[in-house]
């Protein structure tokens, strides 16, 4: 669905992404891993064309987005939930979800319905607080609702970035089986974590990345078992 081929960006005369390759299959969730500052934010934004590309090219559904506008690369069925949930705190929760379905035009009034209850059943503490402001959610809630707002545009591909990102560890592992879920009605997931040893665990791929480069790759499993991720991220 996704293919990535020897992306280079640039900050300046900082190196943020030196050839990296990699792809994301339909139905796969694929995790990206390393330490702050490794590239896995920038490789998101690179997809959305948040960020100017220094070289490579990047392919969704073997059409080139490269150089393509961010807003149609939503439009081609890319969602993008950022890092910090970026949410509307002086919307409730149902505008919130509503201003989600924009990014895809094709959707009719009927469909936005539908989503939403799609949405509100598989988040029913979103439906609880639906006429509450986003900004008085706790931030558990809050990542529920940048994430439920990406998927209100019914995309193809949801790109994660750090959705565990502050939060405690029950809320954490709620979100992550949110995450299990979602993938189980189609969807394909492209997801940054921290959180190493959670993300393998669910991952049916992953990538190390280290200083702009993929170091190691394979099955969630194996980087899991991997010595080396086992010593550098896994605590072991």
């Amino acid at each position: 669905m996704l293919k990535i081929k020897d992306l280079s960006v640039n900050y300046g005369y900082i190196t943020a992404l030196s050839s990296v390759s990699l792809e994301v299959n339909q139905g796969e969730i694929v995790t990206l891993i390393g330490g702050n500052g490794a590239g896995k934010t920038t490789t998101l934004m690179a997809v959305s064309n948040l960020a100017e590309k220094a070289g490579g090219s990047i392919h969704f559904k073997e059409i080139n987005i490269t150089r393509m506008v961010p807003d149609r690369i939503v439009k081609m069925g890319i969602s993008h939930v950022p890092e910090g949930r970026k949410i509307f705190p002086a919307l409730t929760v149902y505008e919130n979800l509503i201003a989600g379905s924009l990014g895809n035009p094709r959707l009719t009034r009927r469909d936005i319905e539908k989503n939403l209850e799609t949405i509100y059943r598989m988040f029913p503490r979103l439906k609880e607080r639906t006429k509450q402001s986003g900004g008085s959610l706790s931030g558990g809630e809050q990542q529920m609702l940048a994430i439920a707002r990406g998927l209100m545009m019914d995309p193809e591909l949801l790109m994660l970035d750090e959705p565990s990102l502050g939060l405690a560890p029950i809320v954490v592992e709620e979100i992550f089986e949110l995450i299990i879920k979602i993938r189980k009605t189609g969807k394909t997931i492209l997801l940054i974590e921290q959180n190493a040893s959670v993300a393998l665990s669910i991952a049916d791929r992953g990538y190390v990345i280290e200083t702009g480069n993929v170091k190691i790759e394979g099955s969630g499993k194996d980087l899991l078992n991997n010595p080396e991720v086992k010593k550098v991220y896994l605590g072991g």
